[in-house]
């Protein structure tokens, strides 16, 4: 029994000594082996469903808690400096929108209309769009934990924090912190196994769908791709040299590393919380700053998002037969960044997204439903490449504020 024991930590201390990038690549490699290989074994996905259903339960609470414990213990600098990475979120998905419009005019896209897909999530217009925001803002906040909810979470953590400021003593404010540090230390254990949840995912999605849908929409997914490049290497870059003064890219590019990989799997920007606040802390942010800046993110920033909406439109369009004007494309621009404020950050809510963009521009004939449909049959590899962009952005905003506002760990993030 010793040996059995003594072998089992002889294991566990190999598999904890590998950095977890390269354990997540092997990962990666053995679910799309065994899906190409084994597909019947279809438990091997549980592995994913697990690991995707444990990060979505940790995730509200520890939303709530670290955002209560965060805004208990604050300074007076709260308000500026969230106010700065709100327009951040908000100015870099409507730069995403706009490099769409450019590449949709410049490579037009067009497809024989295929077989129409079922829809996962119910189309909603603009208004109602706006009024479900505002009712999840005022909802029971223990429904809202038990939904995942993120923008209830918030406004009732935020509610919470400020009153424990005014009236708590520093026993109470300490506890909050022990707290927030036990949930953050669970969602670690969470993260550790990462690779066995990437392997799950990765088998599910192969076996499931194979390489198809990147074959037979190839020209679409490239322009996406192409697009989302242009932000990530261009554009971005650009902004995050306008904070940090200095090369952007090595920063982008272990943010997709360890945060947008995993992103890539999970399709869920609010599953994705944990990772991106456990990637802050390693870069040496301020944990009042990300324990507040990546829920938000995870809930307006949308800059994959506003890419795949406003190609999308263009491309529904052009099958239907619209003509759609460059004034129109401005509108779809601006359509595209309300209608995501707001979103449930889960897999299948870009669907929600789309079709109150196609609604508001009238987008409706029985063309248009058609190449929506087309559009849901190939959103899986769509959200993969959208949340991992999504997440990406949230991280980036915040240190660039975080380094604004002095509050970035320098020796940490030099690293």
């Amino acid at each position: 029994m010793g040996k059995i024991s003594k072998a089992v930590r002889g294991v566990a201390d190999i598999y904890n000594g590998a950095s977890l990038i390269v354990r997540i690549i092997v990962g990666l490699i053995i679910g799309t082996v065994l899906a190409l290989t084994m597909p019947h074994v279809t438990w091997i996905g549980e592995f994913g469903t697990l690991f995707v259903a444990a990060l979505k339960a940790a995730a509200p609470i520890l939303v709530f808690v670290l955002v209560a414990s965060a805004l208990a213990q604050g300074t007076s600098k709260l308000d500026r400096r969230f106010g700065t990475v709100l327009f951040l979120y908000l100015f870099t998905t409507f730069l995403a929108a706009v490099v769409a419009v450019l590449t949709s005019r410049l490579f037009p896209q067009t497809l024989s209309l295929g077989k129409a897909a079922k829809a996962d999530v119910v189309p909603q217009g603009l208004s109602e769009v706006i009024q479900t925001l505002l009712t999840n803002i005022v909802a029971n906040p223990i429904q809202a934990i038990i939904d995942g909810n993120y923008i209830c979470i918030l406004m009732w953590a935020c509610l919470f924090g400020l009153a424990m400021k005014s009236i708590a003593n520093e026993s109470s404010k300490a506890f909050m912190a022990n707290v927030a540090d036990a949930v953050s230390q669970v969602i670690r254990w969470v993260i550790n196994l990462a690779p066995f949840g990437i392997m799950g995912l990765v088998f599910t999605n192969v076996a499931d769908n194979g390489l198809s849908a990147f074959t037979k929409y190839g020209s679409l997914l490239l322009l996406l791709v192409g697009t989302m490049l242009l932000m990530v290497l261009v554009f971005g870059p650009l902004v995050i040299f306008i904070f940090l003064r200095r090369n952007p890219y090595p920063l982008v590019y272990r943010c997709f590393k360890e945060s947008g990989l995993t992103a890539f799997f999970t399709r869920s920007s609010a599953a994705n919380i944990p990772v991106n606040m456990q990637l802050c802390e390693k870069l040496g942010l301020d944990k009042d700053m990300y324990s507040v800046s990546i829920p938000l993110g995870a809930t307006i920033n949308m800059d994959g998002t506003a890419i795949m909406q406003v190609i999308a439109t263009v491309f529904i369009a052009g099958c239907a037969g619209y003509t759609v004007t460059p004034g129109q494309l401005v509108v779809v621009a601006l359509l595209a960044l309300l209608a995501s404020v707001g979103t449930p950050a889960a897999p299948g809510a870009g669907a929600v997204i789309l079709f109150t963009i196609l609604s508001g521009m009238g987008f409706v004939n029985d063309g248009a439903l058609l190449a929506y449909s087309l559009i849901l049959a190939i959103n899986r590899p769509i959200e993969m490449l959208v949340t991992s962009l999504n997440v990406v952005g949230d991280a980036v905003a915040s240190i660039c504020v975080a380094k604004s506002e002095g509050l970035l760990n320098e020796e940490t993030f030099n690293k």
